[in-house]
């Protein structure tokens, strides 16, 4: 699998998170970091928002209902 493919993965699926973290805590203000979470990767290891950010920039884009009929 290719890295960036692999990485894109990790996205939506840090994304979804993101998703599920904020809908049942209070939302964040425009500045505020994202609460850490760890999800497993597509290898199945875990991956932590704090080491992709520690990388540099992360972007988390979401696909509302992408993968649904419509």
């Amino acid at each position: 699998m290719s890295t960036i493919r692999a990485v894109s993965r990790i996205l939506v699926v840090s994304a979804l998170a993101v998703l599920v973290l904020a809908s049942a805590a209070a939302a964040l203000d425009v500045g505020q970091k994202a609460p850490d979470f760890a999800l497993n990767g597509t290898d199945g290891k875990p991956v932590k928002l704090s080491d992709l950010t520690a990388k540099g920039p992360v972007v988390i884009y979401t696909f509302i209902a992408a993968f649904t009929p419509t």
